[in-house]
């Protein structure tokens, strides 16, 4: 029997030559040369993800670990820009071929997450690599998170990556599996279209929405809808599986297919920033600020790429606007009105990408959070629009609550404008004492003319304890000024009308100047010999002479005032004083206090 021809009768070989094979990628030396430093990258991330496991404890040396695989790309990136992996099964692929030189299953986590290409931009740092690696290293199995989902939290500006998604069901064909899809696609579209007001609206499903509007679909994500009742431990576990779904998974991959439809060319600005607002108020209902960061990081890149005049360029802008919006900074002032941070930098991140519009609100927000620490933090990201734009600030050091005043001295000293010893001066005419008190302080730091003129002036306030507080800050500007200004003072008869706290705290002061001046006065004020008649007098200056050397605090007035412990001609009362400042001194030129002689 005549074996069948291999061909159709009649056709001819030489009319229908073989497909000529693929050319070799390794043939063209640059490519050749890519596919080798890129193994290289992948030989070197191998060892370092090697160490990384045996000394999985010592976190602080990863980096020290994946040093030499950091080079490697950088070399890359030197020689041929980005460096973008086509993911398979067991390997890394570039120009098709295999990075690692035996199979791996760190592939297969990036492939199992319909992750398809990863890409290294020029100016990955190694704590992004670093971060890669921990994530790649990460088992979804035994707990941790989608890799997709870590790597939209991790924020790496100078990494991308690609994922395909889709549906297969095993008893369908694909053309039918479409049908079911884009009911339910169409469905969900229509529910978030809504022309109400209320920004926050999010699109949920509920089970007459399926039985009215999904008759037709009998399966979704692989759960069998049946007509068996559900017990409450059911309904539980469901519930936190959804929680968990919507959280960890499903966010995250529903914005990355949102960028691949960006990506794709889509230059409606309108219709994308509607997009993306919505997506905004469903992370703020979850408090989820670490994607909303990394939408406006991965925006912030496409701008560069594609320009500012560009559709993407609008989204940005568009996309900013929205997350400056009252009521989306109200949200914001809600979560950390009462609740302490878990990761307060997101919350700074977001807040740092408004523009200067939304300062009045942010300073509405200030005022009804209760936490020290997250007013603290809000005042730290206020503190580069102060520089540019006081006036907000300014108008607020009027307000008659002493903590708002505070906030606004912060930021403004803070934010160094060159006017804020100006600012400040409005505050010192406040009847609240401490807030000038406070203020008081920051100015002094300044060492300029014009806040020491400030707090010279400060001396002849109505409140003693400003008073003081003017003497004591002032020898910190210019100590012969502050002697010369001090001493007029105490000489002016005037003065002694005033109380005895406030004279000593004047000695203290002139005796903090450090100058000979002062020491010699001081001097000479405790050889004067009492009278029959200025007994009193000659005591009260001498317990103050005492008091201006205990001012001094330094070596040669500790000497001073043990002589004057010695000195038994000394009234008894002028003794103690000298022992309880020379106390003082001693503790704190040598950190305790000796026996007193």
């Amino acid at each position: 029997m005549p074996l069948p021809s291999a061909r159709p009768p009649g056709s001819n070989l030489l009319s229908n030559p073989p497909p000529e094979a693929p050319a070799d990628p390794m043939s063209d030396p640059a490519l050749k040369k890519q596919v080798e430093l890129a193994r290289g990258v992948a030989y070197h991330l191998l060892k370092g993800i090697k160490m990384i496991g045996m000394y999985r404890h010592n976190e602080s040396k990863y980096g020290e670990y994946l040093q030499k695989a950091h080079a490697a790309l950088a070399q890359f990136h030197q020689e041929f820009g980005p460096l973008t992996l086509k993911v398979d099964l067991t390997n890394f692929q570039l120009h098709k071929q295999d990075l690692f030189a035996e199979d791996s299953q760190l592939p297969y986590k990036f492939f199992k997450d319909g992750i398809r290409q990863l890409i290294f931009r020029q100016g990955f740092t190694v704590e992004e690599l670093t971060t890669f690696t921990v994530i790649a290293l990460s088992d979804p199995d035994r707990g941790a998170e989608d890799l997709n989902a870590q790597l939209w939290r991790a924020q790496m500006p100078h990494f991308e990556y690609i994922m395909v998604e889709g549906f297969r069901m095993d008893e369908f064909s694909e053309e039918e599996i479409q049908v079911e899809v884009d009911k339910v696609v169409d469905y969900l579209q229509r529910r978030l279209r809504t022309a109400s007001e209320d920004f926050l609206r999010f699109a949920r499903v509920t089970e007459e929405d399926l039985e009215m509007k999904l008759d037709n679909v009998e399966q979704m994500r692989g759960v069998v809808i049946t007509g068996v009742t559900a017990d409450a431990g059911f309904k539980a576990r469901v519930q936190k599986d959804v929680h968990d779904e919507e959280n960890q998974r499903l966010f995250p991959k529903l914005i990355s297919a949102v960028f691949q439809v960006v990506e794709s060319g889509v230059d409606d600005a309108e219709l994308l920033t509607d997009m993306f607002t919505q997506l905004l108020d469903a992370m703020l209902l979850q408090e989820d600020f670490t994607i909303i960061n990394q939408v406006v990081l991965k925006l912030k890149a496409m701008e560069q790429r594609s320009g500012s005049d560009s559709a993407v360029g609008r989204l940005l802008r568009n996309f900013l606007a929205r997350m400056g919006e009252e009521q989306r900074v109200n949200r914001v002032a809600e979560i950390i009105r009462f609740t302490r941070l878990k990761n307060p930098q997101d919350i700074v991140r977001y807040l740092s990408n408004l523009g200067s519009d939304s300062v009045p609100l942010l300073l509405d927000a200030l005022e009804v959070v209760e936490l020290p620490e997250n007013r603290t933090l809000l005042c730290d990201v206020l503190i580069p629009f102060a520089k540019d734009h006081p006036d907000p600030f300014v108008n607020r050091l009027q307000s008659d609550k002493p903590q708002i005043v505070r906030d606004m001295i912060y930021v403004l000293d803070r934010s160094n404008h060159p006017e804020k010893l100006k600012f400040f001066s409005t505050v010192l005419r406040s009847k609240n004492l401490a807030v000038k008190l406070e203020v008081m302080g920051i100015i002094a730091r300044g060492r300029t003319g014009e806040a020491r003129k400030l707090i010279a002036a400060m001396l002849e306030d109505d409140n003693q304890p400003v008073r003081i507080q003017a003497a004591r800050v002032l020898p910190e500007f210019d100590r012969e000024k502050a002697f010369l200004d001090l001493m007029k003072l105490v000489k002016d008869p005037k003065f002694e009308k005033r109380s005895p706290e406030e004279h000593e705290a004047f000695y203290a002061a002139i005796g903090s100047t450090g100058v000979t001046g002062a020491i010699q006065y001081f001097t000479q004020v405790l050889q004067v010999k009492a009278g029959l008649f200025n007994k009193d007098k000659v005591k009260q200056d001498k317990i103050l002479a005492v008091a201006g050397l205990g001012g001094a605090c330094n070596i040669q007035t500790a000497k001073l005032l043990q002589e004057v412990i010695e000195d038994k001609s000394q009234p008894p009362e002028v003794v103690n004083h000298a022992k309880l400042h020379l106390g003082r001194v001693r503790k704190a030129l040598f950190g305790s206090a000796d026996k007193e002689g």
